[in-house]
């Protein structure tokens, strides 16, 4: 029997679909590699501190990792807030005022300057006091501290692994 030409022209076209797809793994491989490095590399760690050679923080057996907050680092030298020297500690130390007004008046403008400023809004700063640092000093910055917006006073400290009793 003769087939027409278009049952020839159908057959020829549904012989050509009728291969099997391919997947290309080498593309897909490499595409994965540089979706994972790209993660490893991105990963938001909010668990780190910020670096400062100069402060040895006290040690505890705390659990809570620290979130992102605005951060006072107290070193037996300088005070610093977000990386900016506001204050000498010795100086905030012989000081006879209760506050610091450097550290207040910075910490109500970067409450100023934040997004979403609410009035009633109570905001977060962590203070990484080195351990040497006098409690009168670190008295004062709280007291300051009381003084903005950033009510909620938290302190860093570095985690040490607890003993298990035998």
């Amino acid at each position: 029997m003769k087939k027409s030409a278009r049952a020839r022209r159908m057959a020829r076209h549904h012989g050509k679909h009728k291969t099997v797809a391919t997947l290309n793994l080498t593309s897909l491989m490499d595409i994965f590699t540089i979706l994972l490095i790209f993660l490893l590399v991105n990963n938001n760690n909010a668990a780190k501190l910020p670096d400062n050679q100069d402060i040895q923080l006290p040690e505890s057996i705390a659990q809570e990792l620290p979130s992102e907050v605005l951060t006072i680092q107290v070193s037996p030298n300088d005070v610093i807030v977000e990386g900016q020297r506001i204050a000498d500690t010795e100086a905030v130390k012989a000081q006879q005022e209760r506050t610091v007004k450097t550290l207040v008046d910075e910490l109500n403008f970067r409450a100023s300057q934040s997004l979403g400023a609410g009035t009633d809004e109570e905001r977060e700063v962590m203070i990484l006091a080195d351990r040497e640092v006098p409690y009168a000093v670190i008295k004062k910055l709280m007291r300051s501290c009381m003084e903005t917006p950033y009510t909620k006073v938290a302190f860093a400290v570095l985690k040490v692994a607890e003993e298990e009793d035998e």
